[in-house]
């Protein structure tokens, strides 16, 4: 796995910070600013020091911003996504990684062939041990892979898979948790998903161990933008 050291680094400007965390990165790596609940003019900082893939974790709050900042903006849909909320970021949306059931993978191929694209899109498994994240039961996503339900949807793209380990200080568990949707993310590859290159996890607190867990995608917000008021 990757050797990463991320040093501590006071919070700064939004310019220093995501130099900062960029400088560490392996060029394998693509970094997601998380941006919710931070007002257009920060995202507007992040972009303006280069930033361009920006997360969001309420459909009407990315909409908001999409409709005022540079249209050059990538805009990825992170959080629990409600069905009927879908419609209003299809236009728009550059990857979804919260697809965490069959009737919202079928909404989203729904919404998106009546907007005329196919959305790339990760599907989230559930790896920590809090009830209250999101996320496939990795058994119950298997069936729909191979019963070949989720790949006949024409308008949706499956890139990867996603997942949020516990929140907690134990860094050995979220090491394997980590560890376990890399080697999920592995078999299915192999066997059901060729395709697939992206492995989004790993947060502010814990996207280092991500990384040398074999993370290909990581969603950092407040290390970026501070705290979320």
């Amino acid at each position: 796995m990757t050797n990463i050291r991320i040093k501590s680094n006071p919070m700064g400007t939004i310019a220093e910070n995501l130099a900062h965390i960029r400088a560490a990165l392996p060029e394998t790596v693509t970094l997601v600013a998380v941006s919710k609940f931070h007002p257009a003019e920060a995202v507007r900082e992040a972009y303006d020091a280069g930033q361009r893939i920006f997360g969001e974790s309420r459909p009407q709050e990315m909409v908001a911003k999409y409709e005022t900042l540079p249209r050059d903006i990538e805009w990825h849909m992170i959080g629990h996504l409600q069905t009927n909320k879908v419609k209003y970021i299809v236009p728009f949306v550059s990857l979804i990684h919260s697809v965490d059931s069959w009737r919202l993978a079928e909404a989203i191929d729904r919404e998106a062939a009546k907007a005329g694209r196919v959305i790339d899109v990760l599907l989230e498994v559930h790896i920590a041990r809090e009830e209250t994240k999101f996320g496939w039961d990795t058994s119950e996503l298997e069936h729909f892979l191979q019963d070949g339900s989720l790949t006949g949807l024409r308008n949706i793209r499956i890139r990867g898979l996603m997942g949020m380990a516990s929140l907690t200080e134990d860094t050995a568990q979220v090491k394997r948790e980590f560890a376990r949707l890399h080697s999920v993310f592995t078999s299915f590859k192999e066997r059901y998903l060729p395709q697939i290159d992206t492995l989004s996890m790993g947060m502010s607190g814990d996207y280092p161990t991500a990384i040398r867990e074999g993370a290909t995608m990581i969603r950092v917000g407040s290390s970026i933008f501070g705290d979320r008021k």
